[in-house]
């Protein structure tokens, strides 16, 4: 008798069957015997990847130090759990029976450095009992299986150094997983009391908004999957799990789901590079036959996708009025292919086909606008963010979301390896990419009015009548050649001398021209 095919629903059913799927495939491939010990996988068969499996990958053998958490220090701004690009800083906040269940059910040995990872903040303690309400002891776990070490936490923590490097230990590790393993079982969850909707960080604490929870295949201090992270997050914050990603291949397919590992837990899949526009409209068709106007469909790809190859696809996105939304990871070039440029790549870089060398000094083409190409679309929300600024982000996402049309948000996002800067200094470069008018922040927002004057804000960027911004402790002038020193894609434009090539000054003119033409366009010149 021949065997009858499966239906949809017995399909969607075996897809989601985590611990089959650990234990057929997960299992063999976590133990290196992927290749021998795997039969034929008949979700593989079907492009089907279960939810969340990256959450099995450990990555604790990446890097030889691991962030300390140092409670007593610590602001509870959760700056840190926001920028963590690996999810791996877990948030809590405990009351005072909490924190004693936790306690008293713990191993002995385990104790000790459970109390030290709880303190008396200011945000959660003091300013409670002023208003005689029950105060909470704040926490972060570092998870050692999902850290790379990258230290970007480090820079965002800054002065307040509640965060420190540290050697591994395997007693150290071995500590921290059982700590770790021992609270989420303990305490799942921060209680919505101390929850604060009206600060954007907050929203860290619900980990039931936590869409990506870590186990990407991502590069140490990747930005893009930072970014990728908090507009998801907010989306979650929207309409919970209600939505569905479609990405463009490029670095972000690579490391959201490549075999066996799927690091979401909503449904996402990938087209082509060129087409992943095309595909949302579709599926955004289909979703709407089956009456699930509400569910959020996300396309997600980068500056090669969006900018260059399916540019024309976006753009019938955008003339569609159709409700996409679209998130662009600018890396300023094809980070994926080995760093190619792009019409994203800014003036004087140095990238592959447009090297630095004795005729041609780096790219001579000036960058693409994404962002006013988008704004002449009609009806388009429009914003250009960095990870940097999260709580400008953060609204920002959650106003694209809810905007009743399409929207594009592009966002600034540090590729380690093709700019040229170190592994924790994605932080700080997204941050001066916004001081130095590199890629200034914007929200074009249709429903402020009928002219671009009331449509276009130009809030979150620093000295908005000054061409340039100054550091107000040292009186710098913080432009684009002191943005491009701090980088290793520009480092051919400066002499012996540290003084910039006539290259590097016109891309300089190219980013002033540009911050100009949004201050025009925003009533503000």
């Amino acid at each position: 008798m021949a065997k009858q095919n499966s239906t949809t629903e017995e399909i969607d059913k075996r897809s989601t069957d985590l611990d089959k799927f650990k234990e057929a495939v997960l299992s063999p491939y976590l133990c290196g015997q992927g290749n021998t010990c795997v039969k034929a996988d008949e979700l593989a068969a079907r492009s089907l990847i279960p939810p969340k499996t990256g959450k099995a990958r450990d990555f604790s053998f990446v890097s030889s130090e691991i962030p300390q958490y140092i409670s007593e220090n610590c602001v509870a701004c959760m700056e840190c759990v926001a920028l963590c690009p690996d999810a791996a800083l877990r948030p809590r906040v405990v009351n005072q029976k909490e924190y004693d269940q936790v306690l008293n059910s713990a191993r002995e040995d385990l104790k000790g450095h459970i109390t030290s990872h709880f303190g008396k903040t200011k945000k959660f303690w003091e300013m409670y009992e002023k208003k005689n309400q029950e105060p909470g002891y704040f926490s972060i776990w570092v998870d050692p299986s999902k850290c790379k070490g990258c230290a970007e936490c480090i820079d965002v923590c800054g002065d307040h150094n509640a965060l420190r490097m540290v050697d591994k230990s395997k007693e150290q590790m071995a500590t921290d997983r059982a700590a770790i393993q021992h609270i989420i079982e303990q305490i799942p969850t921060t209680s919505d009391k101390f929850i604060n909707e009206k600060l954007v960080t907050d929203m860290f604490l619900r980990e039931d908004f936590w869409v990506y929870e870590g186990g990407s295949g991502a590069c140490r201090g990747c930005g893009e999957i930072t970014a990728l992270n908090m507009a998801m997050l907010a989306t979650a914050v929207r309409s919970g799990r209600n939505m569905a990603m479609i990405a463009a291949t490029g670095c972000n397919s690579v490391y959201s789901a490549t075999y066996p590992y799927n690091i979401f837990d909503v449904p996402w899949t990938n087209s082509l590079f060129e087409n992943s526009p095309a595909v949302a409209m579709g599926v955004r068709m289909r979703l709407d036959q089956q009456g699930k106007q509400d569910t959020k469909l996300w396309v997600i790809g980068g500056d090669g996708a969006m900018f260059d190859i399916g540019f024309q696809s976006l753009s019938r996105i955008l003339a569609s009025g159709q409700d996409i939304n679209v998130l662009v990871l600018d890396t300023q070039t094809y980070s994926n292919t080995g760093g190619q440029a792009s019409t994203a790549t800014f003036v004087a870089q140095n990238a592959k086909m447009s090297r630095h060398g004795k005729v041609v000094a780096g790219k001579q083409e000036r960058r693409k606008e994404l962002g006013l190409l988008a704004m002449m679309h009609p009806d388009v929300y429009v914003a250009q963010v960095s990870p940097a600024y999260h709580t400008h982000f953060l609204k920002v996402a959650m106003e694209a979301v809810d905007y009743p049309g399409p929207s594009v948000i592009i966002a600034y996002s540090p590729c380690p390896v093709e700019h040229g800067i170190a592994d924790n200094e994605s932080y700080s470069q997204a941050r001066a990419a916004v001081l130095s008018r590199s890629f200034p922040l914007f929200v074009h927002d249709p429903r402020k009015g009928p002219t671009m004057k009331e449509r276009l804000s130009l809030l979150g960027n620093p000295s908005l009548k000054e061409d340039w911004h100054s550091d107000p402790k040292t009186n710098e002038t913080l432009d684009f050649v002191w943005f491009a020193r701090r980088e290793g894609r520009f480092s051919k434009h400066f002499n012996k001398a540290g003084e910039p090539t006539e290259t590097l000054l016109h891309s300089q003119q190219d980013r002033l021209s540009n911050w100009r033409t949004l201050k025009e366009l925003a009533g503000k010149l």
